[in-house]
């Protein structure tokens, strides 16, 4: 079996804003985001679609397309990776200690090279001096992709080895974190499982693992801590256990609330109306207009953060003291 030997890891996120060009005004799709990975630790990120999820995952690997970092730090092993130039993080930090696995990673393959050739490519450009076909041959295995799949091109897999392959390739360099952003999307039931199973082995060997995802199973099934995103901020953010046990979010009960179980106990909910304009935040709370549980103190002024365990962004527990 393939184990890789991870070093020591601890992920620093503080008061990151992520900001974008829209129609001529700036947009924090990320808007002062910070959050702790210590070493062996996996976090999941959710909320729905838009909420920011795919752009903090981006910007740790420094590649947000049409974004920039305006504010914050990003520490990997209390290196400040926002103030190392691009050649050096390009050189020894993405790949080789962080890497991605992108959303809609099974269109991430280059159609017109072999799965081998595209391994390689990463490996020549990292300037990779070890035993080249070992390493690739490992990271498959890793994987569970078979090796005869390597010399194949990616319109002749299934989605769920174009997937395997993707992971693979990101784990090519062993790096010490990885970032998996939406990593079973399309995928059917069966190879969700597969992908699932395979991460939380990579996990026991020692890989720190920040999941991105709006399937709040599959973060339940892999995670240790849980970040709750709404409108660019995280709302809710603390274990895994207490989090999903004993929400205290409007906005994270609410999720929990849309969740299906099979014994077909949970009465299915949906929130009135629709996130609020990153363009233009209100002055509050972001999750005011939809909220069931909102005073006139929520649409004024922005939450303050409780923190005992983990930390909720909500008035509601301001008041109870």
């Amino acid at each position: 079996m393939y184990f890789i030997h991870y070093l020591v890891v601890t992920l620093f996120v503080r008061d990151l804003i992520v900001q974008y060009e829209s129609g001529g005004k700036a947009v924090n799709a990320v808007d002062g985001l910070s959050f702790s990975l210590e070493d062996n630790e996996s976090i999941g990120i959710v909320g729905e679609s838009a909420c920011g999820k795919s752009t903090l995952g981006l910007a740790i690997v420094r590649s947000v397309p049409g974004g920039r970092v305006v504010s914050g730090d990003i520490r990997l092993d209390n290196r400040s990776i926002l103030n190392m130039s691009e050649e050096e993080f390009a050189s020894n930090i993405r790949w080789k200690k962080i890497a991605m696995v992108f959303q809609g990673a099974m269109n991430s393959l280059d159609p017109v090279f072999s799965i081998k050739q595209q391994f390689e490519e990463i490996l020549q450009v990292h300037g990779y001096c070890g035993d080249s076909a070992k390493t690739i041959n490992d990271a498959a295995n890793s994987v569970g992709l078979p090796v005869s799949v390597l010399d194949k091109f990616p319109h002749e897999l299934s989605g769920g080895m174009k997937q395997r392959a993707v992971i693979a390739i990101a784990l090519l360099l062993r790096p010490k974190l990885v970032i998996a952003d939406e990593p079973t999307t399309a995928l059917d039931v069966l190879v969700q499982a597969q992908i699932i199973s395979m991460l939380k082995k990579l996990k026991k060997e020692g890989m720190s693992l920040v999941l991105i995802s709006h399937d709040l199973g599959i973060i339940s099934e892999i995670s240790d801590k849980v970040a709750i995103m709404y409108a660019g901020k995280i709302v809710e953010f603390g274990s895994m256990r207490e989090v999903y046990s004993d929400p205290k979010h409007p906005y994270t009960q609410a999720l929990l609330k849309s969740t299906p179980k099979i014994n077909g106990e949970s009465d299915l909910i949906s929130l009135k109306g629709n996130p609020p304009s990153l363009a233009s935040p209100p002055a509050g709370c972001r999750f005011y207009d939809r909220c069931p549980k909102a005073k006139e103190r929520c649409k004024a002024e922005p939450p303050v953060t409780k923190t005992s365990t983990g930390h909720v962004s909500c008035w509601l527990y301001e008041e109870s003291k």
